[in-house]
């Protein structure tokens, strides 16, 4: 979603407005702002779609209860963690939803306010810096985030009274420290306010690296690498297509049910689903929500899994009673989904360094009733699986992320071009040693969720070059009828936000000379 416009509020009447909500007091403030905030766009951006609904229509002891969670006080602390540690959003928003059991309105709006503001964040930071004496990165980080959360309302959001958003904020920063920070947020907001849209951005014609990073908030190191490898016009086209929210997404069990019939559920329960393009198994969940509300969810009859990643199983395409080597497998949605291909016979081994990642998939498992599924707490490069070989070792190789900037906008703040490097030469050093463990006639897939050349391209050329026993192979006759079209000439799968509103995926198939 490009920044649009908001409602146009002339001065006289937006401070009308601040004078006339600063004088509604406790549980009748809030819930005046809540129905302001509920009633705009009906989706989130860079998140689960949301229902479009109002919020609920709380009673006034549960709008006065000081225990009543703020979604506007968590999208804060959540933006604050994301930004000062290394957590990321979408697990921090999970944790918070199962500790406070959020209204499902609640929720979707915590959800939008979070993946909003950090999608865009350097689009925000660019207006915050015409109305800050300091600039953004000279803030103290709390003052930063809830100055980027209140201004994202104002600027991009387009139904949110811009006088609700800043008594808002100034009301969250007087109950920080003291209110220290209330001055600077009140008046940073208050200039920004009535001034925003007059706010110079670069020329797209004089300085067209300056005028995306800025006007679609990504990095300017990535938006230089990105019009380096796919030209000006495309690249805009992705920045634009990595600011909009990425759909839910369920992979159908087939070992206990059918597509049909999941979207029959779905839609008996008032849910908004559809059937996804590429993956036979896939389902689109427009109206989102946490994934344990969800009906069949809990009984393993789908679980959430992007579009692309499903793609990847069927590239592997692994069979009944073959042994097959997942080498990092947390979260462990392509091992669930190998095993269900494989009906639950064989044996799939699923590594990944990452202990609580494998615990997560050993209840996936069980959840799905996967018996071949056998999770293993190790690193790759070091682990060795005995004498006997895989049929089929899928490298689903720790990248930088960077096609997947539609569900985790916060990795273009976090990444770094040195980054990229260092996971390349991981990747080169994982493909070499897994490639030991497949057998003759064998197969082994590279696949990352990154759009990178270094990550993508260069790691195959290198390890083609220096393994000649290794060839690409075609895995078209393996995939979808209707993702076939994604191959390449190179016989190479690549998805694209912008070309298939997919997220950004490569994956090979190598087999091993007999």
């Amino acid at each position: 979603m490009s920044p649009r416009k908001g409602q146009g509020y002339e001065s006289r009447r937006s401070e009308r407005g601040i004078v006339f909500i600063s004088a509604l007091k406790g549980g009748t403030r809030r819930a005046w702002i809540d129905n302001c905030l509920s009633m705009s766009d009906p989706f989130f951006v860079g998140g689960p779609a949301a229902s479009g609904r109002h919020l609920a229509n709380h009673s006034k002891r549960e709008r006065d209860s000081p225990l009543r969670a703020d979604p506007r006080r968590l999208a804060w602390d959540i933006l604050r963690r994301v930004e000062e540690t290394d957590a990321y959003a979408d697990a921090l928003l999970g944790h918070s939803q199962s500790t406070r059991k959020l209204d499902p309105r609640d929720h979707a709006l915590l959800t939008r306010l979070v993946y909003g503001t950090l999608a865009w964040q350097g689009y925000v930071d660019h207006i915050l810096a015409a109305f800050s004496r300091r600039p953004p990165a000279k803030l103290d980080a709390p003052v930063r985030a809830l100055l980027r959360l209140a201004l994202y309302q104002v600027c991009v959001l387009t139904k949110i009274p811009p006088f609700a958003a800043v008594d808002t904020a100034v009301d969250l920063a007087k109950r920080f420290r003291g209110g220290a920070a209330a001055g600077l947020v009140n008046a940073v907001l208050r200039r920004a306010v009535s001034a925003w849209r007059e706010v110079p951005f670069p020329s797209r014609q004089d300085d067209p690296i300056g005028y995306l990073s800025a006007r679609l908030s990504h990095p300017r190191w990535l938006v230089e690498r990105w019009v380096a490898q796919f030209g000006v016009d495309e690249t805009e086209a992705l920045l634009r297509a990595d600011n909009e929210s990425a759909p839910t997404v369920a992979r159908v069990n087939q070992l206990q049910t059918n597509r049909k019939r999941v979207l029959e559920t779905l839609r008996r329960a008032g849910r908004k689903a559809r059937p996804s393009t590429y993956s036979p198994v896939a389902i689109q969940i427009e109206d989102g929500g946490a994934a344990d509300a969800l009906p069949g969810y809990a009984a393993g009859l789908f679980s959430l899994q992007g579009e692309a990643s499903q793609l990847v199983s069927f590239v592997v395409d692994p069979q009944p009673g073959e042994r097959v080597l997942d080498a990092c497998a947390a979260p462990g949605g392509k091992a669930t989904h190998m095993a269900e291909l494989m009906r639950n016979r064989g044996e799939i081994v699923a590594i990944d360094v990452n202990s609580r990642g494998i615990t997560r998939l050993q209840r996936m498992a069980r959840r799905h009733g996967l018996a071949v599924l056998h999770p293993v707490a190790a690193d790759a490069l070091s682990w060795h699986p005995g004498e006997a070989r895989f049929d089929r070792v899928l490298v689903d190789a720790p990248c930088s992320g960077l096609g997947t900037l539609r569900q985790h906008s916060e990795i273009k703040w976090k990444r770094k071009p040195e980054d990229i490097t260092a996971r390349a030469s991981v990747q080169r050093r994982l493909l070499r040693r897994v490639s030991e463990w497949v057998r003759p006639g064998g197969v082994l897939v590279y696949a990352t969720c990154t759009l990178t050349r270094e990550e993508n391209d260069d790691v195959l050329e290198s390890f083609v070059s220096r393994h000649p026993s290794f060839v690409i192979e075609d895995p078209r006759p393996s995939l979808p009828p209707g993702a076939r079209e994604l191959i390449g000439g190179d016989l190479v799968l690549r998805t694209f936000p912008h070309r298939h509103g997919l997220d950004g995926f490569f994956a090979v198939r190598l087999k091993a000379r007999g």
